[in-house]
């Protein structure tokens, strides 16, 4: 597999993981894309590669940067990683009450592994 081949791989597993954050499906991403869907799917298996236009339309829809759909600055994509950073931007829009809630749910689930 080419760097080409394994970049368009990385943007298409972003693409799904930010449209799966996003609770869309691919019927209802594709319907607000002006895509069908199998089109969506397909890209988002890496068989299609995602155009300038859609990268942009996607990142609109989804709520995320082109440059992170894009997969700008990272050696290789994690999906892991992916949702991580996806979920630390929705906690950034949280209420500082809300914020402080989730992050002692978050802090009391990490230390059940240390018993």
């Amino acid at each position: 597999m080419t760097d080409l081949e394994k970049k368009g791989q990385q943007i298409a597993a972003r693409a799904r993981t930010a449209r799966e954050n996003s609770g869309l499906t691919q019927g209802q991403a594709a319907k607000k894309l002006g895509i069908p869907r199998p089109s969506l799917t397909e890209s988002e298996a890496g068989r299609r590669k995602i155009s300038a236009a859609e990268l942009t339309e996607m990142a609109a829809l989804y709520g995320v940067s082109v440059s992170w759909l894009a997969c700008e600055g990272a050696a290789q994509s994690d999906p892991d990683r992916d949702r991580i950073e996806l979920a630390a931007r929705d906690l950034a829009k949280l209420k500082k009450e809300d914020l402080e809630s989730v992050i002692q749910l978050v802090k009391s689930i990490g230390g059940r592994g240390k018993r």
